[in-house]
């Protein structure tokens, strides 16, 4: 129990979400409690993960949430453990959450160098209609960037797709490939751009000279795939080429990348393979799923095209290494119970926006006329 690694979760604590500041103590062992010398109150060690106040033991939790992860059927696990299902699910959901908030944490402040960027789409099976999923990735770490679910395939599912590519890119000179949809083409260009003072004293938006788009385009006959049309929609041809060659991610403009990725999470996820009988009830779940193993992807799995030639004299001759580590915002190769045993930290309070008050106009009052007799 390192005291210096965490922070009060109190929330009128003045050091509230600070650790390192020398104001946490321990205060129990055996209980495995902390205590805020700032505010005198005391927490969990799991205060801020998907373990706090769990009834079950972390191993079993932990074993649940891997199979789950990896693919497993909840109807499954439930008949294998004894679970309640409803208990599953919540574990599921809280793991989720935790995921989503640490994905925040430690890619969208802008922490990820990439030059090649691919997004898709995907629908998924829920009760009585179906939902879309659009994810994106950077190619060269193999990195997922996150993904949005709604339940229209239009330009607001596509532009808060870009909004979170954009927090999590440190650079927007990038190569983006997409397919056919022409609502990346006007997301990008709306979200990928920033504002320059004119030399009238006015502002103008300007789009970074380094932003490439291209487009993969397929045609089909019928059922039958027809004609794949590949066109650079903003940029020179020559500089596509020229960053596909430096990042080593084909010879022209391609999707294949963000569509194995989406394999992976058909894989996962049962709900989003297309003939399948599994059907999801409830958009927050899907959304957890996707986001607990998106960060699994990320931290907890090697990938087998990011390995590098281990050091002369060791045992193993190659070293394996997760797209975190290959985009440089990890060293280590993460479990599954270290993921969701970090403490997250909260969010900053807002206060809330406060409605106009609302003016009613002043209504003449008139009284009928006594009849006259």
């Amino acid at each position: 129990m390192d005291p210096q690694q965490q922070f009060c979760p109190n929330f009128y604590c003045l050091h509230r979400g600070k650790s390192g500041q020398g104001n946490i103590r321990v205060h129990s062992r055996k209980e495995r409690r902390f205590r805020c010398t700032t505010c005198a109150k005391t927490f969990a060690a799991t205060k801020n993960t998907p373990f706090y106040r769990l009834h079950k033991p972390l191993p079993l939790v932990t074993i649940v949430l891997t199979l789950l992860t990896h693919g497993c059927p909840l109807q499954a696990i439930v008949a294998a453990f004894g679970l309640d299902e409803r208990t599953a699910a919540d574990w599921h959901e809280k793991a989720g959450r935790h995921t989503q908030r640490f994905h925040q944490l430690h890619l969208e402040p802008g922490r990820v160098a990439a030059q090649h960027i691919q997004a898709d789409e995907l629908w998924a099976k829920m009760v009585a209609r179906k939902v879309w999923v659009a994810m994106s990735m950077a190619v060269e770490s193999r990195l997922w960037l996150g993904g949005v679910i709604s339940r229209r395939r239009d330009g607001v599912l596509i532009t808060t797709l870009v909004q979170g590519i954009r927090r999590c890119l440190a650079s927007l000179a990038v190569l983006v490939c997409v397919d056919g949809l022409a609502s990346y083409v006007s997301a990008f260009r709306k979200v990928f751009r920033h504002k320059v003072r004119t030399e009238r004293g006015g502002y103008a938006w300007v789009i970074d000279a380094g932003l490439l788009i291209g487009q993969v385009i397929k045609r089909y006959s019928g059922r039958r795939l027809a004609e794949v049309v590949r066109r650079v929609v903003h940029g020179s041809a020559v500089a596509v080429a020229a960053v596909l060659a430096r990042t080593g991610t084909g010879s022209g403009v391609n999707t294949s990348y963000i569509e194995r990725l989406n394999a992976t999470f058909r894989a996962s996820l049962a709900g989003l393979v297309r003939r399948g009988r599994a059907l999801w009830r409830q958009e927050g779940r899907l959304q957890a799923g996707m986001y607990l193993v998106g960060c699994a992807y990320n931290f907890c799995w090697e990938h087998d095209s990011l390995r590098v030639a281990a050091p002369a004299g060791g045992g193993a001759k190659w070293l394996g290494r997760t797209p975190a580590m290959a985009a440089g915002l990890t060293d280590q190769v993460w479990s599954l119970e270290g993921l969701l045993s970090w403490r997250v930290v909260p969010a900053v309070w807002k206060a809330p926006r406060k409605k106009p008050r609302r003016r009613c106009s002043a209504v003449p009052v008139t009284r009928p006329r006594a009849q006259a007799a």
